[in-house]
């Protein structure tokens, strides 16, 4: 199966970065390299640093950018390790960071991955498939406060005791193997009335599986602190958020980090000489127009929120 993925927000990130043709960039969920080739087309001397956990991803980008030769560096990690990242290329700071943090088409549309409710499929769900934990772990041994506490906090889902319940019911004949098995579950759990718009009924469940998963919101707020870090004076952090809770930790982040004095406010002066990091260039987040609405369904949710680095 081909890598494919639409980067969404392609126009605005590639304004938001404010691209300097001699510039060091970071694309930290390079995907299928498609946000990649947009910033690589926009240097000259300079050089993007690709980060992605999922080697399948790396392989197709790197398949897509090899035309770019030593401009372009592929990293098989974790974004939240770009310090780390930076230090083995001898880099300390740079111009830019791009994190788009949605699942890519690829992973979303590839049966073998089991991230989709629209194919049946072994439940897995990893984006590094050298992790451990799958989804089917998580449905076969966490219990059921536990699979309660995942589906409320990572999915929202209101209907998250009752799907716990029936999933711990089914599995007492049996291990749940496939997401089609899991699929059915969450729909006889949840009221037909209920299921009625708003929709698929699993979307919500899958959600927070693979949230818990691959850890996605235990490492995104170190992630972006880190990413802030890494910045040059007057470089930016662009994010690219997918739900509610991603954008929320993104928010409250580059708020902290844009404050400057943290004194109570009943003290007549400042005692705290704490200084304010970045600025926020996006009071509200950028979402996608109308015309690409239109052609990537996946962009419904999109939210972009920038930083610049003083």
């Amino acid at each position: 199966m081909e890598f494919l993925h639409k980067p969404v927000l392609f126009d605005e990130c590639m304004e938001m970065l404010d691209i300097k043709p001699d510039g060091i960039y970071v694309d930290g969920t390079m995907g299928g390299g498609g946000h990649s080739e947009g910033i690589l087309n926009r240097l000259d001397s300079g050089m993007l640093i690709g980060i992605d956990r999922d080697t399948e991803a790396l392989n197709a980008s790197q398949k897509r950018l090899n035309k770019f030769g030593n401009h372009v560096v592929f990293i098989n990690n974790n974004y939240i390790n770009i310090k780390e990242v930076l230090k083995s290329l001898d880099k300390e700071k740079v111009d830019g960071i791009l994190l788009d943090l949605g699942v890519s088409s690829y992973q979303l549309d590839n049966p073998d991955r089991g991230f989709s409710y629209n194919y049946d499929a072994p439940l897995d769900m990893r984006m590094n498939t050298n992790d451990e934990i799958t989804a089917k772990d998580v449905v076969n041994k966490c219990t059921k406060e536990e699979l309660i506490k995942i589906l409320r906090d990572y999915g929202e889902e209101k209907w998250a005791s009752r799907i716990a319940d029936f999933i711990v019911k089914r599995r007492e004949s049996g291990e749940i193997q496939t997401t089609f098995e899991l699929v059915d579950i969450i729909k006889a759990a949840i009221p037909a009335k209920a299921r009625e718009g708003g929709g698929h009924p699993a979307k919500r469940t899958f959600q927070a599986i693979r949230i818990h998963v691959n850890k996605e919101l235990e490492y995104l707020e170190m992630s972006v602190r880190n990413a802030i870090d890494s910045l040059k004076v007057g470089g930016r952090l662009c994010i690219i958020t997918f739900h509610s809770l991603e954008d929320r930790i993104v928010k409250d982040v580059f708020n902290e980090y844009s404050k400057g004095c943290i004194c109570p406010k009943e003290f007549p002066q400042c005692v705290c000489n704490n200084k304010p990091e970045v600025k926020v260039l996006t009071k509200k987040p950028i979402i996608s127009k109308q015309e690409e609405l239109e052609v990537n369904n996946r962009a419904h949710s999109a939210k972009l929120r920038v930083v610049e680095k003083l």
